[in-house]
């Protein structure tokens, strides 16, 4: 159940005059008088870290330390001792420094306040006063020391704050209606806070300019190879055009162009640097702008015993703030009165329930009570609650539900919970797997080629020398340049090895992936993001938000004993009606009471949302209730509340587990009398009991209604009752929160067969006890609904389609143990053999331990951002590539400590989209699908073109080292400006052709590749080595054989050379669109515009360059039968591309020597793996699982000895865990 309210707290309504003074009392149900007042978290809105390191340790021995809350429940005990020591800073004129304030938050930590002295030891330590707040621009002159803040804890005296002045008593509560104007205080008002703790602001992230985007893009090893290459062609062509003239066959000096290709090289380098850092440079902008907010809001304090509202930037340490629903707390600080305050803090710890309020005091005495009576009591079997326990502390980033509280501000700026997490993702991106690979590569170009000028240089030097025996040149210039020529060739060589359009082929299929992707809703922020997502083995999902929409909703239910319904029922069930279906089918009588007792028995009302839309704000329960009553038909729920005059009201208490609302109708048959109707709502298995009548839903006693609540009823029979336990149990199974909904007409108020018999001490005096309302039986049931947090559209199959892509899906969530595993099952991530466990017990597991657990785990529930880092850490060291998704600052360690980090556009927290590499626009988990396929797509187009480029480049070294060797004149077959048409124009087109092959269903259904997966798998090396085969030899043939009946020398002959190689080229690129031993090239290719226009625009281009390139590309035209050879031959790689591919790769076995290449080169195809293992290995079950148990229980076992009772408290940590989550699902 979630709606509470604050009737333990010692500051009731009723006891202090200056308590809720001014609070609108809607008939005793307290709401907002502005309810529609929602501020908007800006960018300068602190929220909570998770970064904060904290030492554990069970030394400090204090009888109140071991607190059983939410946080800490994992009988951790923390060493108090250093947060207790007083400083020694002369300047700091306050009690405490930034660390021992901010210790009080992460974890939350109740021992360490009391040790403090309570709330009012910090507000004596930070000089500030709890009635009338700060006083700006006064100097303090006393400093103030730890040790009296905790005289506090040891006593019971009061303290006054020796105000300078007579003030006035602050009175909390006076909201929207008396807040005064916004305050403008000076920026020094504070100097002596500022100082110590600085402001609330946190340091501008300085972005980086264009110019340094692009010297980081220059960085790529492989443009600096290219660039060395670049310079030196530049010098040498210059060299050879200036001092060394050509003539071609007819005399005439061909004009010197061989710079050009140095000037291309480097034009290739400046589009490929522009290319990226442009691209980053924008999509940095699109970020800021998609997240640009108000720079500054308004927030409401009292000072000088005034309320108004101040400048959220001009909040310090020591300030008190008012909270009201709908508002998102800016700092982090300490309760100090309120009513019935419920926090959403899901965007900071995970945990979905709303956590309560309370004063310091009333916690520890709740926590007393706990501990001292948990064991006495006799339990009666019923449906196990998860709620988080009461603390006092308020976090920022956390959203009030419901309620008005005010609370002394302790943490600001980047010393809030929010600042340390935002200040703890500002981090340099890591290189991708891709990124080390192409490194590699670039390394092992650099590498081959110098071996092959080198090896070049050594022959022709040799063969000049021995040329020597017919006799020494007389002049010495002669043998300079006769060796110049030499080393020209042999540069030339260097260059033609490098491939220059690599880098190209890269950016461009990247940036055309991202593009593409923002219309499938993922605006990738870092470049390189989306090719690493291809190959990702383990998505890390967070549930709230992320898989789960963060706003409960009415999924199932039963209205009577027989009429159910539930959201998408199956269509074989005739006995389940869509929830859908629910307002046609249900009597409109029943529908209307229903609607009713929604609207009245409810404090949630309608607001607007961040986005100005219109949203339920207050308890999650009972806005799911009035969204329910919306979608089935009812009239607004303030014209309802408005109709009927409520007498009095019940506030949920934890006591009764439920709230009721009593109301004056109208007599439907005598309008001079009144009926007093009293409608009842709470925990479903504890109403049930209060109920001897159940409304029937059996058209046929509807047809004669006289009014529209003329609801039919019969008695509730054991059989009923039998019936709605067991749809309770059902609901309870499936992780829902069940909802009773009843209720009782009473002709006089109050009424008259009270007995007065059973007090209830929450019933201010004068008003009737609940319990007179329930004490015999006589309420009536509407109806048992079951509440979730219900599942984003698409999350089952985007779950389905990761499992299929042999990527594993892990749910991590700070929700409880049993929600997790019950929302996991629905998703699909929760299978059999799959291991749940909670992170209190991970984060103490041995790394041994952990290695054994991770294979098998699933979900992580009650995880801490700590727990989540430890987890993407560890399967980072073991070799998988990991995704994380979250849209809660909580995510913010573990987005940013990730391969790739996915947030959400919408309802992502700023934290969550600063520590991302992709945003997910529309809020989907399904969109990680799509960002799946093109970063598997955009690998595949780096390898398709690494397959084409490299052999170009192999067949473009050896033809050119041949054919120098070979000619007198060391002069290569193919020349520099042709190598630069082929190398730079054909390669860049292609790149382009190649990287826009859009994604298919087939990417998703291969496993993911591993890291050390090679960038070049055996079959693209078969393809390249085969295909570079077949070019050469062609080559060799036209050149040498005669075959045309031209000497070597010919121009007319090695134009056709350089044409058919050309279009061996054109059509490889065909060839190159599978990089496995699929036969079929021509898959999908029409829907891919660019590629066949590409494939048009070179074919054309080297027509003109043959038939009109001239004396430039040293060609002579040809006519139709040398075309035919030349485009016919180069056809052939289509026919001898199928020819390998069909060749067993098996069969070159022999050349891999060491067995790791042969596994990593010819290992089996992965398929989709029945059972994921982590690292990227896909193993059966094994010995080393079942070890790793043992060891795990080992460890658990001696631990439990110590931590038994807390154990039996707690299901599903320390000791209980063995029971549960290792056995898990067999």
């Amino acid at each position: 159940m979630a709606f509470n309210n604050d009737n333990s707290s010692p500051l009731g309504a009723h006891s202090d005059p200056r308590h809720l003074s001014a609070i609108s009392t809607r008939h005793d149900a307290l709401h907002s008088e502005d309810p529609t007042l929602i501020p908007t978290p800006s960018a300068n809105t602190p929220i909570p870290s998770a970064l904060h390191d904290i030492e554990e340790k069970s030394s400090f021995s204090s009888p109140n330390n071991n607190i059983n809350n939410n946080n800490n429940n994992d009988n951790v005990k923390i060493d108090l001792r250093d947060h207790l020591t007083p400083h020694n800073d002369p300047s700091n004129i306050f009690a405490f420094t930034s660390d021992q304030l901010s210790a009080l938050m992460d974890p939350k930590n109740l021992p360490l306040l009391q040790s403090y002295g309570g709330i009012k030891g910090v507000a004596k330590g930070l000089h500030a006063n709890l009635q009338t707040g700060l006083v700006p621009n006064t100097k303090i002159q006393q400093p103030v020391t730890l040790n009296e803040c905790m005289a506090f804890s040891r006593t019971d005296q009061q303290y006054e704050d020796n105000p300078p002045r007579q003030t006035r008593a602050r009175s909390m509560t006076v909201l929207s209606n008396a807040t005064g104007a916004t305050r403008q205080e000076p920026t020094n008002a504070f100097p002596q806070r500022v100082n110590v703790f600085g402001a609330n602001i946190l340091p501008d992230l300085k972005s980086k300019s264009i110019f340094q985007l692009m010297w980081m893009a220059f960085q790529d090893k492989t443009l600096i190879l290219l660039t060395v290459a670049a310079v030196v062609s530049l010098g040498v062509g210059l060299y050879e055009d200036i001092a060394v003239p050509e003539y071609d066959a007819m005399g005439n000096r061909i004009p010197g162009v061989k710079w050009v290709e140095g000037v291309a090289i480097i034009v290739a380098v400046l589009l490929v640097v522009l290319v990226g850092s442009i691209n980053d440079f924008q999509k940095e902008r699109q970020f800021r702008k998609l997240n640009a907010k108000k720079e500054d809001r308004v927030v409401k304090a009292t000072r000088e015993g005034v309320i108004g509202m101040i400048s959220v930037r001009d909040v310090q340490v020591g300030d008190i703030l008012h909270l009201e629903p709908g508002d998102i707390v800016t700092t982090d600080g300490i309760y100090i009165e309120g009513h019935n305050v419920k926090c959403d803090e899901s965007a900071a710890t995970g945990e979905s329930d709303a956590v309560r309020k309370l004063t310091w005091e009333a916690c520890q005495r709740q926590q007393q009570q706990n501990s001292s009576g948990s064991d006495s009591d006799l339990k009666k079997p019923a449906v196990q609650e998860h709620r988080s326990s009461p603390d006092p502390f308020i976090l920022s980033g956390a959203k009030v539900l419901e309620g008005v509280c005010t609370y002394l501000v302790t943490c600001v700026g980047t010393n809030s919970y929010y600042g340390r997490t935002m200040m703890a993702l500002r981090t340099e991106p890591e290189s991708t797997p891709l990124q080390e690979k192409l490194n590699h590569l670039a390394e092992m170009i650099a590498k081959l080629g110098s071996a092959a000028g080198l090896l070049m240089l050594i022959v022709l030097l040799i063969r000049y020398f021995v040329s020597w025996k017919d006799g020494v040149p007389d002049q010495a210039t002669d043998i300079v340049m006769d060796i110049m020529k030499i080393l020209i060739v042999v540069v030339t060589i260097v260059v033609v090895a490098v491939p220059e359009g690599l880098p190209l082929a890269v950016t461009l299929a990247l940036a055309y992936a991202t593009q593409r992707m923002l219309k499938d809703n993922n605006l990738v922020r870092v470049l390189a993001a989306c090719e690493t997502m291809g190959n990702a083995t383990t998505v890390c999902s967070d549930k709230t938000g992320t898989l789960t929409q963060n706003k409960m909703a009415v999924v199932a239910g039963t209205l009577g004993s027989s009429f159910r319904f539930l959201k998408e029922a199956p269509s074989d069930r005739n006995d389940l009606n869509d929830i859908t279906e629910v307002s046609s089918k249900a009597p409109k009588q029943v529908l209307n009471m229903l609607n009713q007792s929604i609207a009245i028995n409810s404090t949630a009302f309608e607001g607007k949302d961040e986005n100005g839309e219109d949203v339920f704000v207050g308890n999650k329960t009972e806005t799911a209730l009035l969204a329910f009553s919306r979608d089935i038909g009812s009239d607004h729920y303030d014209s309802i509340r408005n109709a009927y005059p409520v007498q009095q009201a019940y506030p949920f208490s934890s006591e009764r587990k439920a709230m009721a609302s009593v109301v004056r109708i109208p007599h439907p048959d005598d309008p001079k009398r009144t009926v007093y109707r009293v409608h009842v709502k709470g925990a479903s298995e504890i109403l049930l009991e209060n109920c001897n009548k159940i409304v029937t839903l059996q058209h046929g006693n509807y047809r004669n209604a006289t009014h529209d609540y003329d609801v039919k009823t019969r008695e509730l029979t054991q059989e009923d009752y039998t019936r709605l336990e067991k749809i309770i149990q059902s609901y309870a199974s499936r992780s829902l929160r069940t909802i009773a909904i009843g209720y009782r007409d009473f002709e006089q108020w109050p009424p008259a067969s009270a007995p007065g018999t059973l007090p209830d001490t929450e019933s201010p005096e004068g008003d009737v006890p609940y319990n007179d309302l329930v004490h015999d039986r006589g309420v009536t049931l509407l109806g048992i609904v079951g509440i979730e947090d219900p599942l984003r559209p698409g999350v089952k199959e985007a779950v389905k389609d990761c499992q299929s892509a042999g990527v594993l899906v892990r749910m991590v969530t700070g929700d409880n143990l049993t929600t997790a595993k019950a929302i996991a099952k629905q998703c699909g991530i929760y299978t059999t053999g799959g291991v749940v466990m909670e992170g209190p017990t991970f984060r103490n597991l041995s790394t041994a331990e952990m290695d054994a657990i991770l294979p098998r785990l699933q979900v992580l529930a009650r995880s801490s951002p700590e727990d989540k880092r430890i987890l993407v850490s560890r399967l980072r060291d073991l070799g998988d590539i990991v995704a994380v998704t979250g849209d809660g600052t909580n995510d913010g360690p573990a987005l940013k400590g990730a391969d790739v980090g996915f947030s959400m556009g919408i309802a992502g927290t700023e934290v969550a989209k600063e520590a991302s590499s992709i945003i997910l626009m529309d809020d989907n988990f399904s969109s990680i699908v799509k960002a799946i396929s093109w970063g598997r797509c955009v690998n595949d187009a780096v390898k398709k073109f690494l397959q084409f480029q490299l052999t170009v480049n192999i067949t473009a070294v050896f033809t050119t080292f041949m054919s120098a060797v070979i000619s007198e004149h060391q002069k290569s077959v193919l020349t520099a400006v042709q190598l630069l048409w082929v190398n730079l124009i054909m390669d860049t087109f292609a790149a382009l052709a190649l990287a826009t092959d859009p994604p298919t269903q087939e990417l998703l259904e291969r496993a993911p590749e591993a890291r050390s997966a090679p960038l070049i798998t055996f079959k693209m090396w078969k393809m390249i080595i085969g295909q570079a085969i077949f070019q050469i030899v062609v080559t060799v043939v036209l050149l040498y054989s005669d075959v045309l009946e031209y000497e070597p020398e010919s121009p007319v002959l090695q134009t056709v050379v350089f044409n058919t190689f050309v279009f061996c080229q054109i059509f490889n690129e065909i060839n190159c669109r599978r990089i496995d031993n699929n036969l079929n090239v021509f898959t999908n290719i029409f829907a891919n515009k660019f590629f066949l226009i590409i494939f048009v625009i070179c074919v054309a281009g080297q027509a003109l360059i043959v038939q009109f390139g001239g004396a430039a590309f040293q060609v002579v035209p040809l006519d139709g039968i040398h075309w035919a050879i030349s485009v016919l031959v180069g056809l052939l790689a289509l026919p001898i591309g199928v020819v390998v591919r069909l060749i067993p790769d098996n069969v070159f076995a022999f050349v891999l020597f060491k067995s790791t290449a042969r596994e990593r080169y010819l290992g089996h195809t992965q398929k989709v793996p029945s059972l994921y293992m982590a690292g990227n290995e896909r193993l059966s079950w094994s010995n080393n699982y079942d070890n790793g148990m043992q060891s795990v229980k080992r460890s658990i076992s001696i631990t439990g000895e110590h931590t038994q009772h807390s154990s039996k408290q707690q299901g599903g940590v320390a000791a209980s865990y063995t029971s549960r989550s290792f056995h898990s699902n067999n």
